[in-house]
C-alpha cells in the first residue's frame, strides 16, 4: 500500500504539534528536551516525505544535517541537565530562575 505524501505530511505535523505541546506544557527538563527531538524528527519525515515526492536527493542531505545537530543538541542537553540537577537537585525548570545572580 502506497501513502500519499499528505499523508506523512499530516503525520509529522501531528508529531510536531505533540513535540510542541511538550515543550510548552512541560516543566521536567528532560521531557522538554525529549518533545524537542520529537520536533527535529517530525520535521525529518516531512523532508523525506517532499524529497521522495519530487524525486531530489536534496531532502535527504538535509535530513543527515538535521540528525547531526539532533544529535549535539542529545549531547548538550544531557550535560545541562546534569549540572542544573547537581546544583538543584531536581530538572524541574522553575528552579532555573533562580539561577541568576
Amino acid at each position: 500500500m502506497h501513502m500519499s505524501m499528505n499523508s506523512y505530511l499530516i503525520v509529522a505535523s501531528t508529531i510536531f504539534c505533540i513535540g510542541a505541546l511538550g515543550v510548552i506544557m512541560r516543566k521536567n527538563l528532560i521531557i522538554v528536551f525529549m518533545s524537542l527531538e520529537l520536533m527535529f524528527n517530525s520535521a525529518n519525515l516531512g523532508f523525506v516525505a517532499v524529497s521522495n515526492y519530487l524525486n531530489v536527493i536534496s531532502g535527504d542531505i538535509f535530513v543527515i544535517f538535521v540528525m547531526v545537530v539532533a544529535a549535539a543538541e542529545a549531547a548538550i542537553a544531557l550535560g545541562i541537565s546534569i549540572a542544573f540537577f547537581r546544583e538543584k537537585g531536581t530538572v524541574d525548570i522553575d528552579k532555573a530562575n533562580e539561577l541568576k545572580n
